[in-house]
This record gives structure tokens, sequence and C-alpha cells, in this order.
């Protein structure tokens, strides 16, 4: 069992090695520094970067579709929340004839409690329903924003000619980054130019 260790470590050693000399012997020069030398700037790299927070709160048509969902949450919200109130009403009132025994017989109380608990079960379905299609609306517009940037990007990119353009929101992905890589301002102020509001 240790000669396949010792062995396997050899052969990966003797890889990293082989890597090492071919990486570092000299012979052949990077297209990056190629590419940036030619230019007489060998600091700059073709790759740049986009804080997604920044962009998602200054692109016009983010702003649009996060109030779209705000309009569609609120009255989902308020139309479940009347339906919430009528229903605590007639439970009110339910409970107020029972106490005052306004109901002729008991099995009408009972269909009365029946239907009362029938409707408290269907405004449960209702928010559950409702709120399985906010969701799937908010994920609908986020795949929208999502391509609306990637396509936007691709057309922006064609005269800029990054080879990466990485995404950056908080310390995700990108951990420290010379400023001048960050096109993020560049970015909002195309993608606003470009962006026309369909009201």
């Amino acid at each position: 069992m240790k000669n396949i260790n010792y062995v396997i470590n050899g052969v990966l050693a003797i890889a990293i090695l082989v890597l090492f000399i071919m990486q570092f012997s000299g012979k052949k020069e990077s297209n990056v520094t190629r590419t940036f030398a030619s230019d007489g700037e060998t600091s700059s790299l073709p790759i740049a970067y986009v804080n997604v927070d920044s962009l998602l709160l200054n692109y016009n048509y983010s702003k649009d579709l996060y109030e779209i969902q705000l309009k569609k949450q609120e009255n989902a919200r308020a139309n479940i929340g009347q339906q919430a109130r009528s229903l605590q009403t007639e439970m009110q009132d339910f409970q107020r004839k029972l106490e005052n025994n306004a109901f002729l017989t008991r099995e009408r109380a009972e269909q009365e409690q029946q239907r009362l608990l029938k409707k408290q079960q269907e405004l449960q379905d209702l928010d559950e329903r409702t709120a399985a299609e906010l969701l799937a609306e908010s994920q609908k517009m986020d795949e929208q924003l999502r391509d609306s940037v990637v396509s936007l990007l691709k057309v922006y990119n064609k005269d800029k000619g990054y080879k990466v353009i990485f995404s950056n929101s908080g310390v995700d992905n990108i951990l420290l980054a010379d400023e001048v890589y960050d096109i993020t301002a560049e970015i909002i102020e195309y993608f606003n130019k470009n962006y026309s509001p369909s009201r």
C-alpha cells in the first residue's frame, strides 16, 4: 500500500515539475502580455467587473421590475388581508350567536361552524397559492433581468473587447480588485441609455 502512494506521489511530483518548467521557461509569451504590450500598457488586462448590487439599484429596468413585483405583492396582501378581516368578523359573529343561543338547533350551529372552517381553509389555500404565484413571477422577472443584462453586456463589449467581465456583489467572486477594472458606472449609464420603458 505504501509503495502505491510513493509511486502516485512521484508521478504527481514529476508532472508538477514538467508543468512548472513549461510555464516559466520563457520560450512562449502569453497572449495577454503580447496583446497589451503592443499598446505600450502592460498593466491592463482585458478583464473588468461590475458591482451587481449597484447595477440592480441603479438600472432603470431593474427598478421597474421591482416596482411591478412590489405592487403585485401589496395587492395580494391587501386582498388576503381584507378576506381575513371579513372571516374574522364572521367568526366573532358566530361566537356571539353561539353564546347567546341564537341558533335554532344545534345542527344549524354546526353547519355554520363547518362553513366558517371551510372558508378559513380556502383562505389559507389562497394565501399559499398566491405566495407560490408571486415566487414564480419573481423568478421569471429575475430571468428577464438576467437575460437583459447579458444581452446588453454582449452589445456593450463589442467595442470594449473584454475577455472576461466578472460580477461582484458584496464579497462574492472578487475579494479584492483594483478600481481601474470596475466598469459599474459605465455599465449603468449604458444600460439606462439603452432602456426604454414600455409604459
